[in-house]
């Protein structure tokens, strides 16, 4: 029995070894490269409202630990077909297959029943277009947002299994000035958008943000909902768009990712037990209790452990940096 106990101890502290040195010799994170775009306005109002909504998510993306090279904002009069093409065929090909890849457009659409056309000062650029150059993307997780009008027209045209697609139409045929991308740049900094209050917005947790607020809106209004937004997509509840709190500006790190998608499974378990205690004898209650909250108070020194090693990596490239 005692040679027994020891074998599992070792086995035990071979593992946790093995972890340590896995995290300490793999890539400190990958790197989190966003582009975003705001489009023509049309009016005054529109077009100032594109631009800040647009700097928006460009600043969410630096919160997030997005390095500022990473992070391409194009908007207002200086976008062009010829300058969105161009940076984005640049922006695609610095992405690795192990980044982050985010792609954000912001602004007018239209649809004319065979083509999606995203409005830019002079002429528009077309989803084919767009998609043409989404398809060289390497990255295995990306993300591509279009809160324009008509934007559902391009949500099955742009699906891709790597990737999750995110419209503010469910249709072309939806048409109207969308409110969608109001509601998204408001989940990249709210606490309410964050569900499991681990400072971390996952796109699961910041579109259903985004699509209640749009409803509540119109409900608020009265009015008939012009807009109905959609997602394609697998796995939405782990790819991290928006980091608070102590969370903000840590590097993006898929070791990190992958833990605090697991505390939140672990805590959703914790809750589905208590919701069974009434039917539980209490002893065996208390002993599957006792043994969640162990696993859960390990994995959160682990995460605090990594949140440690993180800050240090980039308070230690923050420093390489400085003239």
């Amino acid at each position: 029995m005692a040679a027994q106990i020891e074998v599992e101890d070792s086995v035990k502290g071979a593992r946790a070894l093995l972890l340590t040195l896995t995290l300490a010799v793999s890539p400190a994170y990958a790197e989190l490269r966003v582009f975003v775009v705001g489009g023509l306005g049309g009016e005054a109002e529109y077009g100032h409202r594109f631009d800040q909504q647009a700097a928006a998510v460009a600043q969410a993306a630096r919160r997030a630990g997005a390095r500022p090279e990473n992070v391409i904002l194009l908007s207002g009069e200086r976008v062009n077909r010829d300058v969105l093409l161009r940076e984005l065929n640049a922006f695609v090909g610095n992405a690795k297959p192990e980044d982050q890849a985010v792609v954000v457009f912001i602004g007018h659409g239209s649809f004319d029943g065979d083509n999606y056309r995203f409005n830019i000062p002079g002429p528009d650029v077309t989803g084919r277009e767009i998609g043409a150059a989404l398809d060289k993307l390497s990255s295995t997780q990306q993300l591509v947002v279009n809160a324009t009008s008509s934007s559902g027209a391009v949500a099955e045209e742009w699906k891709r299994p790597n990737r999750i697609v995110i419209t503010a139409t469910k249709s072309g045929s939806e048409r109207n000035a969308t409110r969608f991308a109001q509601y998204w740049v408001e989940a990249l900094s709210s606490t309410e958008a964050d569900r499991d209050k681990n400072e971390t917005v996952t796109v699961e947790e910041a579109y259903e943000f985004a699509a209640r607020k749009v409803a509540d809106t119109f409900k608020a209004d009265a009015a008939l909902a012009t807009e109905h937004s959609r997602i394609e997509g697998a796995s939405p509840a782990r790819f991290v768009v928006a980091r608070l709190g102590e969370m903000a500006n840590l590097p993006s790190d898929a070791a990190l990712a992958d833990m605090m998608h697991e505390q939140t499974g672990i805590e959703q378990h914790i809750e589905e037990l208590k919701g069974r205690k009434a039917a539980l004898p209490p002893e065996q209650y208390y002993d599957e209790l006792e043994k969640v909250l162990i696993e859960l108070a390990k994995l959160d020194r682990r995460i605090d452990e990594r949140k440690a090693t993180l800050s240090g990596t980039r308070a230690s490239d923050a420093s390489s940096n400085t003239p």
